[in-house]
Parts: C-alpha cells; sequence; structure tokens
C-alpha cells in the first residue's frame, strides 16, 4: 500500500470514530446543561486531556513551532516548559477548584455569565460575550490555516485544494459538535489527545534520527551561526522569547474556552488529578513541538542553492513561517509514517476547533440572545446553539480561506484581546471582594483596545501608518514593539495590575452579590 493509500485510510478510520462518538453521545444529551458543561460531571481523565487538547492544535504544532524555533532554535523549548507549568499545572491548583465552586454556586455556565453573576451587571455580561464572538474567529481561523499547510504539502492539492479541506474539517467538526455537544467534544479529545501523545513523541524521535541524535544535532544548529547560541539554552533572543511564554501560557487563565473546563469538572479530586495528567501531556506535546521546532534549520533553508535542505520561500522580505514544520517533516519522515502526522494535526486541531465552537455559540445564544426572547426554553437554547455553530464555523472558514494572514499573527491577537480583557476580572473575581465592576470594565477596553490599535498601526500594512511603524523601527528597542505576540503579552500584564488599582477607587457590588458568590467557597472549607 502506498503512503498516500495509507493515510486516506487512516484518515478515513478517524472520521468514522470522530462521528461515532458525536452519534454515541448525542443520545445522552438531554438538556442545554448536558450540551454546554456535559452536565458538570466530567472526570478527572476527560476533563485534563480536553485540557490539552483545546491548548495545542496546529497553530501549535505548524505555526509556533516553525516561527519561534526558526527564530529562537533550541531556546523554543521553554515555550513547551511554560505551558506546561503556567498554562497547565499553576491554574489547575490555582484557579480550578474556585471557578468550579463558584460558576456552580451562581449558576453560571459561560465566562460572560460569571462576570454578570459575579458583579451584578447584565451590561459586562453582553460586552464579554460579544468580545469572545468576535475574537474566538480568529483563532478559528489560524487553526484551519495550520490544517490546509499540512494538507497542501502532503496531497499537492494545487491552489484550491487548501480551501477544500478548511471546508471538509469545518462540516466535520460541526457534525459531531453539534450532535453531542461538550460530551462529544470531551470523549473526542481524549482519544484525539492519546493520538497527539504518540504522535508527538514519534515525530521528535525522527527528527533527531535523521541527524545522528541530540548531540550531533544541537552541534550542528550551533555551527549555522557564529556565535552559536541558536543551539544555546536562552538562544539569541531571550526578552522576546519571554514575551512568547508569557502570551502562550498565561493566557490560558483568562481564555473562556479553557476556563469552562473546570465549571464542568465532577469534584476536587478530579481536579487534582487532572493537574497531572494535563501538565504531563503539555510537556509531550508542546514540549515536543517547541523542540522539534528548534532544529527547523537544519532542513530548511532561504539560499535556493542550498542542497540537501527544504527551500523556503519569503513574502515581504520574511520567510514563510507555516511552511516550514511541514517542510521538515517532509525531509525528516518516512513515507509511510506521513499519514500518522496527517492524523496528529487533524487530531490537535479538530479538538480545539470543537472546543472554539461550542464556547462561541454556547456564549452567543446563552449570554446575547437568550435574555432577550421571552419563553426562550431548553429545546429552543440547544437549536439556537446548534444553528451559531454553522453561522461561527462559516465566518472562520472565510477568513482563512484568505492566506495573507499568518497562523501565529491571527491567534496572537485572538489570545490578546480575549485574554487582555478577560484574565484580571476572572482571576480577581475568584480572589478579590473587592474587585468592581469599572475595573471589569478597564480590563475589557484595554485588552480589546491595544489589540485593534496593534492591528491596525503595524499588521494591515495601511499605508497612512508606514510612518508610524518606520519610527518604531528606528527606536532600536530590545522588545520588538511591532509584534503582536508581545502586544498580546502586554495588554494580559496590564490586567493583572489594573484591575486591582481600579478597584481600590471605585465602587463595589452589591454586598450581598458579593457574599453569595463567596459562600460557596466557605461552605466547601467547613464540609472538609
Amino acid at each position: 500500500m502506498g503512503s498516500k493509500a495509507a493515510t486516506f485510510v487512516m484518515l478515513a478510520v478517524y472520521v468514522a470514530i470522530m462521528l461515532a462518538i458525536g452519534f454515541y453521545t448525542s443520545k445522552r444529551t438531554k438538556s442545554s446543561n448536558d450540551f454546554m458543561l456535559g452536565g458538570r460531571n466530567v472526570g478527572s481523565w476527560l476533563t485534563a486531556f480536553s485540557y490539552g487538547t483545546t491548548y495545542f492544535s496546529a497553530v501549535v504544532f505548524i505555526g509556533y513551532a516553525g516561527q519561534f524555533g526558526w527564530s529562537y532554535g533550541v531556546s523554543a523549548t521553554w515555550v513547551g516548559i511554560g505551558n506546561a507549568i503556567i498554562g497547565s499545572l499553576i491554574p489547575f491548583f490555582l484557579i480550578g477548584r474556585r471557578a468550579r465552586l463558584m460558576s456552580n454556586h451562581i449558576n453560571a455556565r459561560t465566562m460572560p455569565e460569571f462576570f454578570e453573576q459575579r458583579f451584578g451587571s447584565s451590561a459586562l455580561k453582553t460586552a464579554a460575550a460579544l468580545i469572545v464572538f468576535v475574537f474566538l474567529i480568529p483563532y478559528t481561523a489560524s487553526v484551519y490555516n495550520g490544517l490546509s499547510r499540512l494538507f497542501g504539502m502532503i496531497f499537492d492539492l494545487g491552489e484550491s485544494g487548501p480551501t477544500i479541506i478548511i471546508i471538509l474539517m469545518a462540516l466535520l467538526s460541526a457534525i459531531y459538535v453539534t450532535l453531542g455537544g461538550y460530551k462529544a467534544t470531551a470523549l473526542n479529545d481524549f482519544f484525539q489527545g492519546i493520538i497527539m501523545l504518540i504522535g508527538i513523541a514519534t515525530v521528535v524521535g525522527l527528527t533527531l534520527n535523521k541527524k545522528d541524535g541530540f548531540s550531533a544535532a544541537v552541534d550542528s544548529l550551533k555551527a549555522l551561526t557564529d556565535d552559536g547560541k541558536l543551539g544555546s539554552l536562552f538562544g539569541p533572543d531571550p526578552i522576546n522569547l519571554l514575551g512568547v511564554v508569557i502570551l502562550t501560557s498565561l493566557g490560558t487563565w483568562g481564555l473562556p474556552q479553557m476556563v469552562q473546563k473546570f465549571y464542568a469538572i465532577k469534584d476536587e479530586q478530579a481536579i487534582k488529578k487532572g493537574a497531572i495528567i494535563s501538565t504531563f501531556f503539555a510537556v509531550v506535546v508542546a514540549g515536543g513541538s517547541y523542540f522539534m521546532g528548534g532544529f527547523v534549520r537544519l532542513y530548511c533553508t532561504l539560499d535556493p542553492n542550498e542542497t540537501g535542505k527544504a527551500f523556503i520561500e519569503t513574502v515581504g522580505g520574511k520567510p514563510v513561517f507555516d511552511t516550514m514544520v511541514p517542510a521538515l517533516l517532509h525531509e525528516a519522515l518516512p513515507d509511510l509514517l506521513i499519514g500518522l502526522v496527517v492524523v496528529l494535526v487533524l487530531s490537535a486541531s479538530l479538538s480545539t476547533l470543537s472546543s472554539l465552537v461550542l464556547t462561541s455559540s454556547t456564549t452567543l445564544t446563552n449570554d446575547l440572545i437568550k435574555p432577550r426572547i421571552k419563553d426562550f426554553n431548553d429545546k429552543k437554547q440547544m437549536t439556537i446553539m446548534r444553528v451559531f455553530i454553522a453561522v461561527f464555523l462559516l465566518i472562520s472558514v472565510i477568513i482563512a480561506c484568505n492566506k495573507n494572514a499568518s497562523i501565529s499573527t491571527l491567534m496572537s491577537y485572538s489570545w490578546g484581546a480575549l485574554s487582555g480583557a478577560f484574565l484580571g476580572p476572572f482571576l480577581y473575581g475568584l480572589f478579590l471582594k473587592k474587585a468592581t465592576p469599572a475595573a471589569c470594565w478597564t480590563s475589557f477596553c484595554t485588552g480589546v483596545g491595544i489589540t485593534l490599535i496593534h492591528m491596525f498601526l503595524f499588521s494591515m500594512n495601511i499605508e497612512a501608518f508606514s510612518g508610524i511603524r518606520q519610527a518604531v523601527i528606528d527606536l532600536g528597542c530590545p522588545l520588538n514593539l511591532l509584534s503582536p505576540i508581545n502586544a498580546g503579552a502586554f495588554s494580559m500584564l496590564l490586567s493583572l495590575i489594573l484591575v486591582p488599582i481600579v478597584s481600590s477607587f471605585t465602587k463595589a457590588p452589591d454586598t450581598k452579590i458579593v457574599e453569595d458568590a463567596f459562600s460557596s467557597l466557605d461552605t466547601a472549607a467547613q464540609a472538609k
């Protein structure tokens, strides 16, 4: 059997399993609470794998691993380590228990609904729901973009091929999420997570083996530059590397699709087990992806005359980063293993897509539509959520078909806006009784504002702002101010600073609202 035939067989089996899980869970999804949160009864293994597979997708494996591996060499592995500790381990222990108890007590099923119930403001819920819907779209588009890059390379589908792949993947994710909601997503995530663990370990091993092992590969990497920093512990640019770590690690604390996992988890024991499992998952998947990406320069080149490496074209003087990992895989892997990589990336991407579309559709229906329609019963709510799944995917597909935006740029703006807006309000809402609605509004405006301003000034290539872009470049600042990654990291840190400051001189919510929210924590402590 040829490599392409084997790949098609593996894909067919994979798709069949995804759809079977969707049909299986559809019979057990009886209410909107089941559809949105799995009845708040999801165990540690399913939660941990769902958290990890939502976290890591083609964006990491194809986009970020290639870009940061090229820029920082083997030190890009620090991003994966940060994802495991800051992005997975700490939030389970710091946020998990409080988020579960408080959201359950105040009957919050989405992050916008949490803001309404915790701060006594329906306007906060409306604003948060709009932010979620708008800024989850570019993240979803970035996942599709990563998928289409890989499929386009492997199957040589021509110019229209990637668009066809994007549409097919949208249909597949829409079918099983629409059928089973959160339960279908969680079960599929578990299955997909196992594929990701096996696939990443295999790819990393073969990447090193092709270059005669770890030591030889690092030595070869060092020899590429005069200072040898591509093979060093902290790489050639540790300051901007830190920005990547902050964006991709701290960001999970304020992302609605990540936080919602804690709303659905069964009990405190599941949280503790889930923390260990999700951290291990992140070490293997994120650590492995960035570690592999650190060696892309051994497989890729910008010099068309250099032999033995895949030639990477440039656009606007910059290499097309999104093509690097597909090129590495093509050079490093035997043809028969390409099918494994295809299923690996598909698993990583569909698991993320399912959580994104579920979060977006449930937020829009529960927080924007439901409060404005009378007699909006449970059956109608589930129907509307399913309709918005299709709407959300359609918009994302249209954006993804535009190849001018890179994967990392789309994800950076999405995470920067969402976590820049929500991180401070959500975290302090769990811990600080004096946190105020005004502080939430400040963070919302700052996170979205920084993202939009940076997007218009530096990423859209609007001629009127060319002078500003050049002035920033002329500053010679060691921190790359043009980077959407650093803009996103800055907005997150600013959210953590602004919320307690603004809360110190603005009016707190009604005392009864605050005490009721925190009573869930007191009751749980007394029960121990």
